[in-house]
């Protein structure tokens, strides 16, 4: 007799490199959770209906609690023979209750099966991508509060363009993560659909209840289409996505705090606990974690190709291809998970140095344009302002001094507008502080961006 839970059709055994290649129970054995809450949820839902009887109903749930604590235990005997877990779980149980394990089954598929495990899975994992992006975003606030007077060159094409408050700079990070969180909110709504009634593919002939069993296990819809029930991995792409954008912003921030950490930068100084040294160089303290990270973020791109490339050809309805499905799901939740939870950590300890950011705002020229918004506020068209301010700046660069440090009759010699209050406008602070409009730069802006981010922190307590 065939060891296979549908091995009545076949009377010779599966090739032992066929055995290998096919199973996937080495890497969905970590889906015991939630196969055995979807099993719970369907054996509940049958005894309701009169399927099955409620004392069989109760056999199984039962028996599903004994095989949860023999996995959690470390009792369980997982065996490569059944495939899968849905297989070894369901192996296990007719052992424990007997024959009525083999009525677990009845109006489902290993289809619709497998699609609620997964969605449970993605579920919570998106749960706790949430959490960590939350308290991510809450480091970002605090570190933005203790530097909400911290001045630091702003930058566009890589060059510095304008002062800009390092509050200002965090705080720009955290919409970003913001934003993640709130792309996993709606993805959620599509991940929390129970597929448990699709069967194979044409829904069942049983009087079952679909809505139950959603319910059972916490979600809020069931499918509308059977045949796209077993079929769906758009949830899992979707989750992907988002993994990809999250890792994408954790990336940019990386390559900041690398080039901060830079002396020629000397923005920021590593903490010995996030740094790596050279095996030849002393003197060496190397951003390793923020490089690992930059890095990583191509496991997660990839891990979305992957799944995009499996579903591209796929007819209707499920497909052993999709089995391919979770390895990169759980690869990529690896990598998250701990980038985003590792990055909270780092930036509560890094340490910044306002006073090199100062004396950064020295160099290039970042006043500039307060030069020219000055020239044009005294009623002179931009264009012509923004051409004087030119012509100044090449000066003060050909004598090699800062803007502010040309006299008020060089500064005259460009146009007879400027007067001795030029001066106090091109200070940094100055700069900073005119950026009053909403979402600016300036002290009022940077406070509502801290309150508004509090007050939605507040909402997911």
């Amino acid at each position: 007799m065939s060891e296979k839970m549908w091995g009545g059709r076949f009377h010779e055994a599966a090739a032992a490199s066929l055995e290998e290649y096919t199973q996937s129970e080495s890497y969905d054995r970590r889906l015991y959770r939630e196969d055995i809450a979807g099993s719970k949820a369907h054996a509940t839902m049958l005894g309701a209906c009169g399927v099955i009887t409620p004392d069989e109903a109760a056999q199984l749930v039962r028996g599903l609690d004994q095989v949860l604590a023999e996995i959690e235990a470390g009792a369980f005997e997982w065996k490569r023979e059944l495939e899968d877990v849905h297989m070894n779980i369901e192996r296990r149980l007719t052992e424990i209750v007997g024959p009525v394990g083999g009525k677990l089954h009845t109006a489902r598929s290993r289809n619709d099966q497998v699609a609620l495990d997964f969605r449970l899975h993605v579920s919570a994992r998106l749960d706790a991508w949430r959490g960590g992006l939350a308290r991510l975003v809450g480091v970002l606030a605090d570190r933005a509060e203790e530097h909400k007077d911290t001045l630091l060159p702003g930058c566009t094409h890589m060059q510095a363009a304008q002062p800009v408050s390092l509050a200002q700079h965090l705080l720009a990070y955290a919409q970003m993560f913001k934003r993640d969180h709130e792309r996993l909110d709606d993805c959620l709504k599509r991940v929390r659909v129970s597929p448990l009634g699709a069967a194979a593919l044409a829904g069942t002939t049983y009087p079952i209840d679909p809505a139950q069993v959603a319910a059972g296990v916490g979600f809020p819809a069931t499918f509308a289409n059977s045949m796209d029930a077993v079929s769906d991995r758009d949830f899992a792409l979707e989750a992907l996505f988002d993994a990809s954008v999250v890792m994408m912003h954790l990336s940019r921030l990386c390559e900041e705090i690398i080039l901060w950490a830079n002396p020629n930068f000397g923005y920021v100084k590593l903490p010995d606990a996030y740094s790596t040294g050279s095996s030849i160089m002393p003197q060496k303290k190397n951003p390793d974690v923020c490089e690992l990270m930059r890095g990583k973020t191509g496991r997660v791109y990839g891990a979305l190709t992957t799944l995009l490339t499996i579903m591209k050809g796929l007819p209707m309805t499920y497909d052993r291809d999709m089995q391919e499905d979770k390895e990169p799901f759980f690869d990529a939740d690896k990598t998250v998970s701990a980038s985003v939870s590792i990055m909270a950590d780092m930036l509560k300890v890094l340490e910044f140095l306002p006073g090199n950011m100062r004396r950064a705002l020295d160099r290039g020229f970042l006043n500039a344009t307060e030069l020219a918004d000055y020239l044009a506020a005294k009623g002179l068209p931009f264009r012509e302002a923004h051409h004087a301010t030119g012509e100044a700046v090449a000066l003060a660069e050909q004598k090699g001094v800062r803007l502010e440090d040309l006299s008020l009759d060089e500064l005259r010699g460009f146009s007879d507008l400027i007067e001795k209050d030029v001066y106090a406008v091109l200070e940094p602070e100055a700069a900073v502080r005119r950026r009053a409009l909403a979402g600016g730069t300036g002290p009022g802006p940077v406070a509502a961006q801290l309150s508004a981010l509090w007050a939605w922190l507040g909402t997911l307590a």
